[in-house]
Protein backbone atom coordinates (compact mmCIF):
# COMPACT_ATOMS: atom_id res chain seq x y z
CA UNK A 1 0.00 0.00 0.00
CA UNK A 2 1.48 3.31 -0.79
CA UNK A 3 1.78 6.04 2.00
CA UNK A 4 2.54 9.06 -0.27
CA UNK A 5 2.21 12.69 1.03
CA UNK A 6 3.45 15.76 0.36
CA UNK A 7 6.23 15.40 1.90
CA UNK A 8 9.78 15.60 0.22
CA UNK A 9 11.37 12.11 1.02
CA UNK A 10 14.54 11.51 0.88
CA UNK A 11 15.53 7.19 1.51
CA UNK A 12 19.10 5.92 1.59
CA UNK A 13 19.74 2.19 1.00
CA UNK A 14 22.46 0.56 2.72
CA UNK A 15 24.51 -2.26 1.46
CA UNK A 16 22.30 -4.81 2.82
CA UNK A 17 19.52 -3.59 0.80
CA UNK A 18 21.28 -3.48 -2.57
CA UNK A 19 22.59 -7.09 -1.44
CA UNK A 20 21.15 -8.92 -4.35
CA UNK A 21 17.95 -8.81 -6.90
CA UNK A 22 15.87 -10.22 -4.24
CA UNK A 23 16.89 -6.95 -2.07
CA UNK A 24 17.05 -4.27 -4.26
CA UNK A 25 13.14 -5.67 -5.91
CA UNK A 26 11.93 -4.80 -1.95
CA UNK A 27 14.31 -1.47 -1.88
CA UNK A 28 12.53 -0.55 -4.55
CA UNK A 29 8.87 -1.59 -3.80
CA UNK A 30 9.70 -0.05 0.38
CA UNK A 31 10.29 3.51 -1.92
CA UNK A 32 7.28 3.33 -4.29
CA UNK A 33 5.70 2.84 -0.98
CA UNK A 34 6.83 5.78 1.21
CA UNK A 35 6.87 8.13 -1.52
CA UNK A 36 9.99 8.82 -2.02
CA UNK A 37 11.18 12.06 -4.25
CA UNK A 38 15.12 10.93 -3.93
CA UNK A 39 16.54 7.78 -3.24
CA UNK A 40 20.08 7.52 -2.01
CA UNK A 41 22.02 4.10 -2.71
CA UNK A 42 25.21 2.15 -1.45
CA UNK A 43 27.38 -0.18 -3.03
CA UNK A 44 26.31 -3.99 -3.46
CA UNK A 45 27.01 -5.37 -0.37
CA UNK A 46 30.99 -6.54 0.36
CA UNK A 47 31.70 -4.15 -3.13
CA UNK A 48 32.86 -1.17 -0.91
CA UNK A 49 35.14 -3.68 0.59
CA UNK A 50 36.64 -5.55 -2.63
CA UNK A 51 37.62 -2.03 -4.07
CA UNK A 52 39.29 -1.05 -0.57
CA UNK A 53 41.13 -4.26 -0.98
CA UNK A 54 42.31 -3.05 -4.98
CA UNK A 55 43.70 -0.36 -3.21
CA UNK A 56 45.92 -2.21 -1.38
CA UNK A 57 46.72 -4.80 -3.62
CA UNK A 58 47.53 -3.11 -6.66
CA UNK A 59 49.92 -0.79 -5.32
CA UNK A 60 52.02 -3.94 -3.57
CA UNK A 61 52.14 -5.67 -7.23
CA UNK A 62 49.31 -8.45 -6.37
CA UNK A 63 48.09 -8.86 -9.66
CA UNK A 64 46.72 -12.38 -9.25
CA UNK A 65 44.69 -11.40 -6.23
CA UNK A 66 44.26 -7.83 -7.99
CA UNK A 67 42.77 -10.27 -11.24
CA UNK A 68 40.67 -12.28 -8.75
CA UNK A 69 39.06 -8.93 -6.84
CA UNK A 70 37.68 -7.93 -10.46
CA UNK A 71 36.42 -10.42 -11.30
CA UNK A 72 34.25 -11.35 -7.77
CA UNK A 73 33.15 -7.55 -8.22
CA UNK A 74 32.14 -8.20 -11.97
CA UNK A 75 30.36 -12.01 -10.93
CA UNK A 76 28.30 -9.89 -8.38
CA UNK A 77 26.84 -7.10 -10.93
CA UNK A 78 26.72 -9.47 -13.55
CA UNK A 79 24.58 -12.12 -11.65
CA UNK A 80 21.70 -9.65 -10.77
CA UNK A 81 22.16 -8.61 -13.87
CA UNK A 82 21.13 -12.20 -15.59
CA UNK A 83 18.64 -12.66 -13.06
CA UNK A 84 16.56 -9.74 -13.38
CA UNK A 85 17.01 -9.85 -17.35
CA UNK A 86 19.07 -6.41 -18.22
CA UNK A 87 18.00 -4.17 -20.69
CA UNK A 88 20.96 -4.45 -23.30
CA UNK A 89 22.15 -0.75 -22.43
CA UNK A 90 21.95 -1.23 -18.98
CA UNK A 91 24.38 -4.45 -19.40
CA UNK A 92 26.57 -1.67 -21.80
CA UNK A 93 26.63 1.31 -19.32
CA UNK A 94 27.36 -1.81 -16.19
CA UNK A 95 30.29 -3.02 -18.64
CA UNK A 96 31.58 0.43 -18.87
CA UNK A 97 31.75 0.92 -15.27
CA UNK A 98 33.23 -2.40 -14.42
CA UNK A 99 36.34 -1.59 -17.26
CA UNK A 100 36.75 1.71 -15.43
CA UNK A 101 37.82 -0.39 -12.03
CA UNK A 102 39.70 -2.76 -14.34
CA UNK A 103 41.90 0.68 -15.89
CA UNK A 104 41.80 2.26 -12.32
CA UNK A 105 43.76 -0.87 -10.88
CA UNK A 106 45.65 -1.53 -13.80
CA UNK A 107 47.57 1.85 -13.21
CA UNK A 108 47.77 1.17 -9.78
CA UNK A 109 49.50 -2.03 -10.63
CA UNK A 110 51.90 -0.05 -13.26
CA UNK A 111 52.86 2.64 -11.16
CA UNK A 112 52.95 1.21 -7.62
CA UNK A 113 51.03 3.34 -5.96
CA UNK A 114 47.57 4.60 -4.87
CA UNK A 115 47.02 8.15 -4.56
CA UNK A 116 43.92 9.43 -2.52
CA UNK A 117 42.47 10.91 -5.60
CA UNK A 118 42.92 7.41 -7.16
CA UNK A 119 41.28 5.81 -4.16
CA UNK A 120 38.55 7.69 -4.20
CA UNK A 121 38.23 7.80 -7.67
CA UNK A 122 38.05 3.63 -7.29
CA UNK A 123 36.08 3.16 -4.42
CA UNK A 124 32.86 5.46 -5.99
CA UNK A 125 32.65 2.85 -8.44
CA UNK A 126 30.92 1.00 -6.19
CA UNK A 127 27.97 3.60 -5.48
CA UNK A 128 27.84 4.45 -9.38
CA UNK A 129 27.84 0.65 -10.31
CA UNK A 130 24.65 0.35 -7.73
CA UNK A 131 22.77 3.07 -8.50
CA UNK A 132 22.74 2.55 -12.23
CA UNK A 133 21.52 -1.74 -11.57
CA UNK A 134 18.88 -0.49 -9.19
CA UNK A 135 17.18 2.79 -10.69
CA UNK A 136 16.05 0.03 -13.41
CA UNK A 137 14.73 -2.22 -11.16
CA UNK A 138 12.73 0.80 -9.72
CA UNK A 139 11.46 1.80 -12.87
CA UNK A 140 10.47 -1.91 -13.33
CA UNK A 141 8.14 -1.21 -10.15
CA UNK A 142 7.25 2.10 -11.54
CA UNK A 143 5.72 0.98 -14.46
CA UNK A 144 4.14 -2.74 -13.04
CA UNK A 145 2.21 -0.06 -10.37
CA UNK A 146 1.65 2.19 -13.25
CA UNK A 147 3.05 5.39 -11.24
CA UNK A 148 3.03 8.38 -12.98
CA UNK A 149 6.52 9.53 -11.76
CA UNK A 150 9.57 8.76 -13.64
CA UNK A 151 12.74 7.37 -12.74
CA UNK A 152 15.94 8.88 -13.56
CA UNK A 153 20.04 7.91 -12.75
CA UNK A 154 21.50 10.60 -11.18
CA UNK A 155 24.91 11.68 -10.40
CA UNK A 156 25.02 13.56 -7.07
CA UNK A 157 28.83 14.98 -8.22
CA UNK A 158 26.46 17.64 -9.93
CA UNK A 159 25.20 18.41 -6.22
CA UNK A 160 27.14 17.40 -3.94
CA UNK A 161 30.17 19.44 -3.85
CA UNK A 162 33.03 18.85 -1.39
CA UNK A 163 36.64 20.27 -0.97
CA UNK A 164 39.61 18.40 -2.53
CA UNK A 165 40.67 16.63 0.94
CA UNK A 166 40.31 13.10 -0.35
CA UNK A 167 38.98 9.75 1.12
CA UNK A 168 37.67 12.34 3.58
CA UNK A 169 36.13 14.99 2.09
CA UNK A 170 34.17 17.81 3.68
CA UNK A 171 30.96 19.30 2.17
CA UNK A 172 30.27 22.95 1.10
CA UNK A 173 26.92 23.24 2.21
CA UNK A 174 26.02 26.68 0.57
CA UNK A 175 27.51 25.33 -2.62
CA UNK A 176 25.42 22.09 -2.49
CA UNK A 177 22.70 24.03 -2.09
CA UNK A 178 23.09 26.19 -4.64
CA UNK A 179 23.69 23.12 -6.81
CA UNK A 180 20.34 21.32 -5.57
CA UNK A 181 18.14 24.45 -6.21
CA UNK A 182 19.60 24.13 -9.93
CA UNK A 183 19.07 20.61 -10.36
CA UNK A 184 17.09 18.44 -8.12
CA UNK A 185 13.87 20.72 -8.60
CA UNK A 186 12.01 17.86 -10.87
CA UNK A 187 12.81 15.73 -7.55
CA UNK A 188 11.28 18.23 -5.27
CA UNK A 189 8.15 19.44 -7.14
CA UNK A 190 8.10 17.54 -10.46
CA UNK A 191 7.16 13.61 -11.48
CA UNK A 192 10.25 12.40 -11.53
CA UNK A 193 12.14 9.77 -8.72
CA UNK A 194 16.07 10.38 -8.61
CA UNK A 195 18.03 7.14 -8.10
CA UNK A 196 21.57 8.44 -6.90
CA UNK A 197 24.97 7.48 -5.04
CA UNK A 198 25.73 7.48 -1.70
CA UNK A 199 29.34 8.12 -0.27
CA UNK A 200 30.45 10.09 -2.90
CA UNK A 201 30.42 13.81 -4.02
CA UNK A 202 33.02 16.09 -5.84
CA UNK A 203 35.12 18.81 -6.14
CA UNK A 204 34.28 22.37 -7.65
CA UNK A 205 36.46 21.02 -10.11
CA UNK A 206 34.57 18.13 -10.84
CA UNK A 207 37.67 15.86 -9.14
CA UNK A 208 35.27 12.36 -7.36
CA UNK A 209 35.69 12.30 -4.07
CA UNK A 210 34.40 10.25 -0.95
CA UNK A 211 33.39 11.44 2.72
CA UNK A 212 35.28 8.42 4.23
CA UNK A 213 33.51 4.86 5.32
CA UNK A 214 30.03 5.34 6.49
CA UNK A 215 30.13 8.64 4.50
CA UNK A 216 26.64 7.28 2.86
CA UNK A 217 24.49 7.88 5.24
CA UNK A 218 26.03 11.48 5.99
CA UNK A 219 25.72 12.21 2.04
CA UNK A 220 22.04 11.40 2.27
CA UNK A 221 21.55 13.57 5.08
CA UNK A 222 23.34 16.30 2.98
CA UNK A 223 20.99 16.32 0.14
CA UNK A 224 18.46 16.10 2.48
CA UNK A 225 19.36 19.29 3.56
CA UNK A 226 20.20 20.68 0.42
CA UNK A 227 16.61 19.77 -0.68
CA UNK A 228 14.60 21.18 1.94
CA UNK A 229 13.24 17.55 2.48
CA UNK A 230 10.86 16.93 5.46
CA UNK A 231 11.90 13.34 6.00
CA UNK A 232 15.01 11.86 5.47
CA UNK A 233 14.39 7.27 5.86
CA UNK A 234 17.75 5.15 6.18
CA UNK A 235 16.64 1.86 5.32
CA UNK A 236 19.10 -0.96 6.95
CA UNK A 237 18.94 -4.37 7.84
CA UNK A 238 17.58 -4.16 11.80
CA UNK A 239 14.56 -2.93 12.12
CA UNK A 240 15.25 0.09 13.93
CA UNK A 241 17.73 1.78 16.86
CA UNK A 242 18.05 -1.22 19.75
CA UNK A 243 18.70 0.05 23.59
CA UNK A 244 21.75 -1.74 23.06
CA UNK A 245 23.48 -4.11 20.82
CA UNK A 246 21.13 -7.12 20.42
CA UNK A 247 24.23 -9.84 19.68
CA UNK A 248 25.48 -8.51 23.35
CA UNK A 249 22.01 -8.36 25.25
CA UNK A 250 18.76 -11.03 23.47
CA UNK A 251 16.64 -8.94 25.52
CA UNK A 252 17.17 -5.11 23.99
CA UNK A 253 14.29 -3.67 23.00
CA UNK A 254 13.33 -1.35 19.91
CA UNK A 255 12.94 2.05 20.41
CA UNK A 256 10.61 3.97 18.57
CA UNK A 257 11.72 7.40 19.25
CA UNK A 258 14.61 8.82 20.25
CA UNK A 259 15.96 12.53 20.46
CA UNK A 260 18.72 14.27 18.44
CA UNK A 261 20.91 14.42 21.22
CA UNK A 262 20.24 10.88 22.42
CA UNK A 263 21.32 9.71 18.79
CA UNK A 264 24.16 11.72 18.46
CA UNK A 265 25.51 10.48 21.52
CA UNK A 266 24.47 6.83 20.64
CA UNK A 267 26.39 6.94 16.88
CA UNK A 268 29.74 8.44 18.74
CA UNK A 269 30.13 6.57 21.46
CA UNK A 270 29.94 3.03 19.39
CA UNK A 271 25.84 2.37 18.37
CA UNK A 272 26.84 1.16 14.73
CA UNK A 273 23.30 1.50 12.67
CA UNK A 274 24.08 5.55 12.36
CA UNK A 275 27.12 7.39 11.83
CA UNK A 276 28.15 9.35 14.10
CA UNK A 277 27.82 12.75 11.70
CA UNK A 278 24.40 11.42 9.34
CA UNK A 279 22.35 13.61 12.28
CA UNK A 280 23.73 17.45 11.80
CA UNK A 281 22.87 18.30 8.02
CA UNK A 282 19.14 16.75 9.55
CA UNK A 283 19.51 18.68 12.97
CA UNK A 284 20.45 21.95 11.14
CA UNK A 285 17.51 21.73 9.08
CA UNK A 286 14.97 20.35 11.38
CA UNK A 287 14.57 17.23 8.76
CA UNK A 288 13.02 13.96 10.51
CA UNK A 289 14.98 11.15 10.49
CA UNK A 290 13.44 7.32 10.47
CA UNK A 291 15.74 4.44 10.50
CA UNK A 292 13.86 0.90 9.44
CA UNK A 293 14.73 -2.61 7.90
CA UNK A 294 14.26 -3.29 4.48
CA UNK A 295 13.76 -6.56 5.09
CA UNK A 296 10.98 -5.84 7.32
CA UNK A 297 9.55 -2.72 6.31
CA UNK A 298 6.26 -2.74 8.39
CA UNK A 299 8.14 -3.04 11.67
CA UNK A 300 7.29 0.71 13.32
CA UNK A 301 11.21 1.10 13.29
CA UNK A 302 12.83 4.44 15.52
CA UNK A 303 12.14 8.49 14.32
CA UNK A 304 14.80 10.56 15.83
CA UNK A 305 13.45 14.03 16.33
CA UNK A 306 13.88 17.40 18.16
CA UNK A 307 10.94 16.30 20.97
CA UNK A 308 10.07 12.90 21.84
CA UNK A 309 7.35 11.57 23.96
CA UNK A 310 9.05 10.18 26.49
CA UNK A 311 12.62 10.94 28.21
CA UNK A 312 13.85 8.25 30.04
CA UNK A 313 16.62 8.41 32.76
CA UNK A 314 18.70 5.87 30.45
CA UNK A 315 17.16 5.42 26.75
CA UNK A 316 20.40 3.04 25.89
CA UNK A 317 23.56 1.77 26.19
CA UNK A 318 26.18 0.92 23.77
CA UNK A 319 30.12 0.17 23.69
CA UNK A 320 32.94 2.01 22.08
CA UNK A 321 35.89 -0.79 21.53
CA UNK A 322 39.30 -0.67 20.59
CA UNK A 323 40.52 2.08 23.25
CA UNK A 324 43.40 3.41 24.22
CA UNK A 325 43.41 5.47 27.84
CA UNK A 326 46.41 7.95 27.42
CA UNK A 327 47.45 9.79 30.69
CA UNK A 328 49.69 12.92 30.95
CA UNK A 329 51.24 13.61 33.58
CA UNK A 330 53.68 16.83 34.65
CA UNK A 331 54.34 18.85 37.54
CA UNK A 332 54.03 21.90 35.31
CA UNK A 333 50.32 21.43 35.43
CA UNK A 334 50.11 22.73 39.10
CA UNK A 335 48.77 26.27 39.06
CA UNK A 336 50.01 26.54 35.56
CA UNK A 337 47.78 28.24 32.43
CA UNK A 338 48.18 26.83 28.31
CA UNK A 339 49.28 23.06 29.35
CA UNK A 340 45.61 21.97 28.02
CA UNK A 341 46.14 24.19 25.26
CA UNK A 342 49.52 22.85 24.22
CA UNK A 343 47.94 19.27 24.67
CA UNK A 344 45.17 19.64 22.48
CA UNK A 345 47.05 21.59 19.72
CA UNK A 346 49.46 18.39 19.50
CA UNK A 347 46.03 16.38 18.79
CA UNK A 348 44.89 18.80 16.64
CA UNK A 349 48.34 19.08 14.44
CA UNK A 350 47.76 15.04 13.89
CA UNK A 351 43.80 14.81 13.40
CA UNK A 352 43.05 13.10 16.27
CA UNK A 353 40.01 12.91 17.87
CA UNK A 354 39.17 12.87 21.88
CA UNK A 355 36.30 11.02 22.95
CA UNK A 356 36.36 11.66 26.20
CA UNK A 357 38.50 13.38 28.80
CA UNK A 358 39.68 14.39 32.75
CA UNK A 359 42.33 16.54 34.62
CA UNK A 360 43.50 16.45 37.73
CA UNK A 361 46.41 18.67 38.81
CA UNK A 362 48.63 17.03 37.54
CA UNK A 363 47.58 14.56 34.95
CA UNK A 364 44.97 14.28 32.34
CA UNK A 365 43.64 11.30 31.00
CA UNK A 366 41.98 10.82 27.82
CA UNK A 367 40.62 8.29 25.50
CA UNK A 368 41.05 7.83 21.91
CA UNK A 369 40.82 5.03 19.38
CA UNK A 370 43.66 2.52 19.09
CA UNK A 371 44.52 3.68 15.61
CA UNK A 372 44.98 7.34 16.46
CA UNK A 373 48.13 5.87 18.38
CA UNK A 374 49.46 3.88 14.99
CA UNK A 375 51.47 7.32 14.12
CA UNK A 376 53.93 7.13 16.67
CA UNK A 377 55.03 10.81 16.32
CA UNK A 378 51.93 12.01 18.46
CA UNK A 379 53.20 9.95 21.63
CA UNK A 380 56.91 11.68 20.59
CA UNK A 381 55.56 15.01 20.94
CA UNK A 382 53.35 14.21 23.73
CA UNK A 383 56.49 13.22 25.39
CA UNK A 384 58.35 16.35 25.02
CA UNK A 385 55.45 18.06 27.21
CA UNK A 386 54.84 15.29 29.66
CA UNK A 387 55.27 11.93 31.15
CA UNK A 388 52.80 9.40 29.23
CA UNK A 389 51.23 6.49 29.85
CA UNK A 390 49.40 4.26 27.29
CA UNK A 391 47.18 1.44 28.02
CA UNK A 392 45.19 -0.44 25.67
CA UNK A 393 42.72 -3.04 24.89
CA UNK A 394 39.66 -0.92 26.71
CA UNK A 395 36.45 -0.52 25.70
CA UNK A 396 33.89 2.82 26.34
CA UNK A 397 30.81 2.24 27.93
CA UNK A 398 27.75 4.52 27.46
CA UNK A 399 24.90 5.14 29.01
CA UNK A 400 22.64 7.53 26.86
CA UNK A 401 19.52 9.44 28.51
CA UNK A 402 17.98 12.47 30.22
CA UNK A 403 19.24 14.76 32.70
CA UNK A 404 21.81 12.15 34.17
CA UNK A 405 23.84 14.59 35.33
CA UNK A 406 21.29 16.03 37.98
CA UNK A 407 20.32 12.65 38.68
CA UNK A 408 20.97 11.93 42.72
CA UNK A 409 22.41 8.19 43.07
CA UNK A 410 22.33 7.25 39.60
CA UNK A 411 26.42 6.48 40.14
CA UNK A 412 25.80 4.33 42.50
CA UNK A 413 23.26 2.03 40.87
CA UNK A 414 25.72 2.04 37.66
CA UNK A 415 28.87 1.10 39.99
CA UNK A 416 26.71 -1.51 42.06
CA UNK A 417 25.75 -2.85 39.10
CA UNK A 418 28.84 -3.52 37.67
CA UNK A 419 30.58 -4.57 41.38
CA UNK A 420 33.79 -7.07 40.64
CA UNK A 421 34.74 -5.19 37.43
CA UNK A 422 37.52 -3.10 37.35
CA UNK A 423 36.37 0.83 35.82
CA UNK A 424 39.64 2.32 34.43
CA UNK A 425 38.17 5.91 34.05
CA UNK A 426 34.47 8.11 34.16
CA UNK A 427 33.53 10.46 32.68
CA UNK A 428 30.00 12.61 33.44
CA UNK A 429 28.99 16.06 33.56
CA UNK A 430 29.57 17.40 30.26
CA UNK A 431 26.84 15.43 28.99
CA UNK A 432 23.28 15.62 30.26
CA UNK A 433 22.81 12.71 27.95
CA UNK A 434 26.12 10.69 28.37
CA UNK A 435 27.65 8.95 31.06
CA UNK A 436 30.83 6.70 30.48
CA UNK A 437 33.49 4.52 31.54
CA UNK A 438 36.42 2.46 30.67
CA UNK A 439 36.58 -1.12 31.38
CA UNK A 440 38.67 -3.94 30.13
CA UNK A 441 38.00 -5.19 26.67
CA UNK A 442 36.88 -8.87 28.30
CA UNK A 443 34.55 -7.25 30.93
CA UNK A 444 32.93 -5.04 28.34
CA UNK A 445 30.15 -7.24 27.58
CA UNK A 446 29.19 -8.82 31.15
CA UNK A 447 29.21 -5.01 31.75
CA UNK A 448 26.45 -3.87 29.40
CA UNK A 449 24.32 -7.32 30.42
CA UNK A 450 24.11 -6.18 33.59
CA UNK A 451 23.71 -2.28 33.11
CA UNK A 452 20.75 -3.27 30.87
CA UNK A 453 18.98 -5.49 33.20
CA UNK A 454 19.22 -2.52 35.65
CA UNK A 455 18.14 0.25 34.36
CA UNK A 456 16.25 -1.21 30.88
Amino acid sequence: MSTQTNEVIVAKFGGSSMANLEAMTRSAQISVNKGANMVVVSAVYGVTNLLVEISKKAPAGDEERVNELIHEIEDKHRQILQEMQASESLKDDVTVLLSEVTMIAKGMLLLRECSDRAYDSLVSLGERLSSLVFSEVLARINEQLASNKKVELFDIRQVLVTDDNFTKAAPDIEATKARADQFLVNAKYGDIVYVSQGFIGATSDGLTTTLGRGGSDYSAALVAEAMGADTLQIWTDVAGIATTDPRIVKEAKLLNEITFSEAAELATFGAKILHPTTLTPALRAGIKVFVGSSYEPNEPGTWIKNDTESAPLIRAMALRREQSLVTLSTPKMLQAHGFLFEIFKIFNEFKVSIDSITTSEISVALTLDDSALLNKKIIDRLSELCSVKVEKDLTLVSLIGNEINHTPNLAARIFNAVEGINVRMICLGASKHNFCFLVGKNDADQTIQRLHKEFI
